[in-house]
């Protein structure tokens, strides 16, 4: 029984022939009640664990084994052999019914993970259009600007010019990186706010604080102006997970570090709470799927001291860097 976990099929005929054997030896109406009983747990366990052609064929060939080793061993009545073969169907469907609930159960965690994604995505959609209606009007104002001081005042124009310059190229890297992985349209309306950022944490900060958690924020390295896009992912990610200490961490501190390093931006959240497993929640798949789109690397878990820490790495554009 012990071996049935790992094992099964193996421990299922030594259970089978070790208690054919002791029946045949003892001729004993209880071990033959143990030999059904215990076979028929264990065909209960394959069924729960394999797939459902395996289970059948195990059940069967236990089945007529049990009715012949009683039959012959114990000269039973006809009565008798129909009970052992109904606990033996009995037993199977329970087993089956129980494989089949959780492989529904899986399929469902699947697909909520997969619309979580797809969700996450399409509000990434809507902060990039965000991003680009607010840099298009910049470049807008920004030509009129040159377009209209170019004879009078041509440095004017040239500061202009160089303004819609570093406006689309940052526009541009951030298309390049995020447009292809995400869903080209959404029916509801998209927030006009500007989009938030690092600059923004402190203000997160002050919220979290009126939560009952308190914030401390550090910054590591020399702070820059990032990619519109990287500057809202990682506000958002350290967004989500101050939000996770609130609801689930049970502790009134959390340390969030931003580390300006040379080639890529860290972001870490760590909490001295009760920790936990991952979640099944959209929390954490959310923040994965952002880091993912930058390509970039993202764990979650709990730290072996207690607590638990989230932690992004997110490469940054040559130019940037």
């Amino acid at each position: 029984m012990a071996l049935l976990r790992r094992r099964p099929l193996v421990a299922h005929g030594i259970l089978l022939l070790a208690w054919i054997v002791a029946l045949m030896q003892t001729r004993s109406g209880a071990i033959g009640g143990l030999e059904i009983l215990l076979t028929d747990l264990a065909v209960g366990y394959i069924a729960v664990a394999r797939e459902r052609r395996l289970s059948v064929s195990v059940a069967v060939v236990t089945g007529v084994l049990q009715v012949l080793s009683v039959l012959v061993w114990l000269s039973a009545d006809a009565m008798f052999h129909v009970t052992v073969l109904l606990a033996m169907a009995v037993t199977w469907m329970t087993g089956d019914s129980i494989r089949a609930r959780r492989a529904h159960a899986e399929m469902l965690r699947e697909q909520a993970t997969a619309q979580a994604v797809a969700a996450e995505r399409l509000r990434i959609a809507r902060e990039l259009h965000d991003m680009v209606a607010h840099s298009i009007g910049i470049i807008a104002i920004q030509a009129g600007v040159g377009g209209r001081v170019i004879d009078t005042q041509p440095v004017e124009a040239r500061n202009a010019l160089d303004a819609i310059e570093a406006t689309s190229r940052d526009t541009l890297s951030g298309l390049r990186r995020m447009l292809t992985a995400l869903r080209k349209d959404d029916t509801g309306a998209a927030p006009l706010g500007p989009a938030p950022g690092l600059a923004d944490l402190d203000r997160l900060a002050a919220a979290t604080r009126d939560a009952g958690v308190e914030v401390e924020v550090r910054k590591v390295g020399e702070p820059r102006p990032l990619p519109p896009d990287v500057d809202l992912s990682a506000y958002r990610i350290v967004q989500e997970a101050v939000t996770n200490v609130v609801r689930h961490a049970g502790t009134e501190r959390c340390r969030v570090t931003v580390d300006y390093r040379g080639e890529e931006l860290a972001v870490e959240i760590a909490d001295d709470g009760r920790g936990g497993v991952v979640g099944t929640g959209y929390g954490i798949v959310g923040m994965r799927e952002r880091v993912a789109l930058l390509r970039g690397e993202f764990t979650a878990g709990p730290c072996p001291g207690g607590g638990f820490r989230v932690a992004a790495r997110i490469p940054l554009p040559a130019a940037v860097a």
